[in-house]
């Protein structure tokens, strides 16, 4: 009996860890890395436990939100059984509606809970932001206008993970609004926008049978290519602001991510949507983690 039970307690956390998607979390590491990296080179005194309580919540709202994309895209059709995506556990009846977006709701409580001492030392402008990121959590996917549903969900991506996510952890650290973080938000944001553009590419057919307006459904293959090709290489030609500012490695370093680049962008263009873009957002994450880490070695060194 017991040995069925730690059976059934095991495959769960296994569900629970798949509905995270766990591949998808560098968007929430690489901005706190690259940004932490990026407050030490200007100068500024890092305090880890700003660092620290960013990533938390950075985690729990990225979570929060994976698991509310779970539930509503089973509720409105986008997620069947024809799907060719990773199994979602709303779909695959492992968790009910109600379930996974109880856990939702207690991973933003977590994030909010992060946050408090966020707001205490950063004031208003984090408190808009960590409700602004809670708000969206929700409406990517959920609300009378999901922006997932709408061909918003890039923009979102670039915008959160990237410009608030490295933006606003720099203003934690050094109580100011930079410009070196706004440039280094904007490569890491095109990075993470990969990994959803992706998505999208490889669920075309099925969002257009719901009505599910990604930029993919919107303009079709050929564009949903060739933004993922300029959001992989964009990042890179941007490296020219490091070599202005005479931060040498800091330019050079990332381009040693340049043949991951190159080979996700030649991956999906030579490839129809089909499951093996499972590996391909895999590989997309990869380009993400190792430019954003070489990015922060650079900037440390």
């Amino acid at each position: 009996m017991n040995l069925r039970v730690n059976a059934a307690s095991q495959s769960h956390f296994k569900s629970w860890v798949m509905a995270a998607r766990p591949k998808t979390l560098t968007a929430a590491l690489v901005p706190v890395i690259a940004g932490t990296a990026l407050v030490k080179t200007l100068g500024f005194p890092v305090q880890i436990w700003i660092s620290g309580l960013a990533l938390l919540a950075s985690f729990f709202i990225q979570i929060g939100t994976n698991f509310v994309n779970d539930a509503i895209d089973f509720k409105k059709g986008a997620d069947t059984e024809k799907r060719i995506g990773p199994q979602r556990v709303t779909q695959s009846g492992v968790f009910t509606y109600k379930t996974v977006m109880m856990m939702a709701g207690l991973c933003f409580l977590m994030a909010l809970l992060c946050g408090i001492p966020l707001v205490i030392h950063g004031g208003l402008p984090i408190l808009l932001i960590g409700l602004l990121s809670l708000f969206f959590g929700y409406g990517y996917t959920g609300g009378p206008f999901p922006l997932a549903y709408l061909g918003l969900g890039d923009l979102f991506v670039v915008i959160f993970f990237g410009l608030i996510a490295v933006g606003g952890l720099v203003f934690l650290q050094t109580g100011g609004l930079l410009e070196e973080a706004l440039l280094l938000g904007l490569q890491i944001g095109f990075h993470a926008t990969v990994l959803i553009c992706i998505n999208n590419l490889r669920d075309i057919e099925g969002d257009v049978l719901v009505g599910k307006k990604t930029l993919a459904v919107r303009f079709g293959k050929t564009f949903a290519r060739t933004e993922i090709a300029l959001l992989c290489l964009l990042p890179f030609l941007l490296n020219i602001y490091w070599l202005n500012r005479g931060l040498y490695l800091a330019a050079a370093l990332p381009f040693l991510a340049l043949p991951l680049a190159g080979r996700v962008c030649f991956l999906v263009f030579k490839t129809e949507p089909s499951p093996i873009y499972n590996q391909f957002l895999a590989k997309a994450a990869g380009l993400h983690l190792v430019f954003g880490l070489l990015l922060a070695v650079g900037l440390t060194l």
